[in-house]
């Protein structure tokens, strides 16, 4: 492939869906060749390899031909995520590819359309979401307003303040008390992208590869936003023995 159009093998297994896409271009002149998703009860190390193998192969494409690495930096499910992320790191290693990498969130975000401000959200269990704010930019594209945070429904309905519209499975958690005044402001997203689909990560990882905004392979970690159950488990037990 040129530089002006490169071949991104892009993954994200944030959520239980994991997704594996082929992508030509950027998020403005882009091309998706094919992807596969997949939501179910196996565990991403146990699909995510054979999927890639699967997607490459029926495409007739050689991991050789591949310009980058993408991968969803999430946040999301931490088991998810490490699986992912060693994944590509692994490829990139032995290809000598590049990796590239978005946060999950801005890849739901880059599926919709419209004109007023976009929530994505994930579940971020704990009754609390995952969320980060976006707007359109001069090409209609979804970009980031702000960072993510880790809020609770109530939390997150006081940043409501005018019509937006939410995607991504964190609008599942928000719950019936999640308040009127909020939710008459709000316009949900079509059921098909609130699952991350990894061609917009493609699309973004792109942008990042024609800048040069390429990863650190020693340093490359995860997006979690939040310490996991065993760090604070850790830091309770250090606090108590301190």
């Amino acid at each position: 492939m040129s530089e002006e159009t490169p071949l991104i093998l892009a993954v994200d297994t944030a959520s239980s869906c994991s997704s594996v896409a082929l992508t030509i271009g950027n998020a403005h002149d882009g091309t998706l060749l094919a992807s596969l998703s997949l939501n179910s009860k196996l565990t991403h190390s146990r699909r995510l390899l054979s999927g890639i193998d699967w997607l490459l192969r029926e495409n007739g494409v050689q991991l050789a031909d591949v310009d980058g690495l993408g991968v969803g930096l999430g946040p999301g499910s931490f088991t998810g995520l490490r699986i992912g992320m060693a994944t590509m790191k692994g490829l990139a290693t032995a290809m000598d590819k590049p990796l590239l990498g978005v946060s999950t969130l801005d890849g739901l975000a880059f599926s919709c359309s419209g004109s007023a401000p976009l929530c994505a959200l994930l579940d971020a269990r704990k009754q609390e979401v995952y969320r980060r704010w976006y707007v359109k930019d001069s090409n209609g594209v979804y970009r980031e307003d702000g960072p993510i945070a880790a809020l609770s429904p109530d939390a997150f309905a006081g940043e409501i303040s005018e019509k937006c519209l939410l995607v991504g499975d964190g609008v599942f958690v928000l719950g019936d008390d999640f308040p009127a005044s909020a939710m008459d402001l709000v316009t949900v997203a079509p059921l098909p992208l609130h699952y991350i689909n990894a061609a917009s990560i493609g699309f973004l990882c792109c942008e990042q590869l024609q800048k040069n905004e390429i990863m650190d392979l020693e340093a490359a970690v995860p997006l979690y936003v939040r310490a996991s159950d065993a760090e604070l488990s850790l830091k309770k037990k250090e606090s108590i023995q301190a």
